[in-house]
């Protein structure tokens, strides 16, 4: 099934009709997608900051991480189940959108910079978590995180404004 087909199934599925079909559904959910966000932003930017020595950087980053984590770990269940509802409102405009495109590059290499983070920089934080300089690839790390979600969030405002839509 091409992507294609698979926005246009997506599109017929009774829980789709009923998102597109409903007078409050969308902006419901919509503003619950952008609290998660909000939610889930704040708390990285905050990681991110210490993870640059701009802010927090007299307490142990492992410190920081274990009380943050759980907050920002919520703001994201929050946007992933929030956006897979969004998506279902019009799947096949979202589909033919290029800013719904970038936006899902650009959340795939937010993925991977964590994932990378996670397994590599950060288990040796035992030997730079009270460092008075953060290792430069733990800062990469944290410029690389607030430019892809910063990017992220431009990219899915824009999908609203999409100069490029066929009607």
């Amino acid at each position: 099934m091409s992507m294609l087909g698979f926005a246009q199934w997506v599109a017929s599925t009774r829980a789709s009709v009923s998102m597109h079909e409903s007078i409050w559904m969308f902006p419901i959910v919509e503003s619950v997608h952008v609290l998660g966000l909000c939610l889930f932003m704040g708390i990285a930017v905050m990681w991110d900051f210490r993870l640059l020595g701009i802010s927090w950087s007299d307490v142990p980053a492992i410190e920081v991480k274990r009380r943050l984590m759980p907050w920002m770990k919520l703001g994201a269940v929050v946007m992933v189940v929030s956006g897979i509802f969004v998506y279902l409102n019009d799947p096949i405009r979202y589909y033919t959108n290029v800013f719904f495109r970038i936006k899902f590059v650009m959340l795939a290499l937010a993925v991977l910079n964590a994932w990378v983070f996670e397994t590599g920089i950060h288990r040796k934080i035992a030997e730079w978590d009270r460092e008075v300089r953060t290792p430069m690839v733990a800062k990469l790390a944290g410029v690389a995180s607030l430019v892809l979600w910063s990017a992220i969030v431009i990219a899915g405002r824009m999908i609203a404004y999409n100069w490029f839509d066929k009607k």
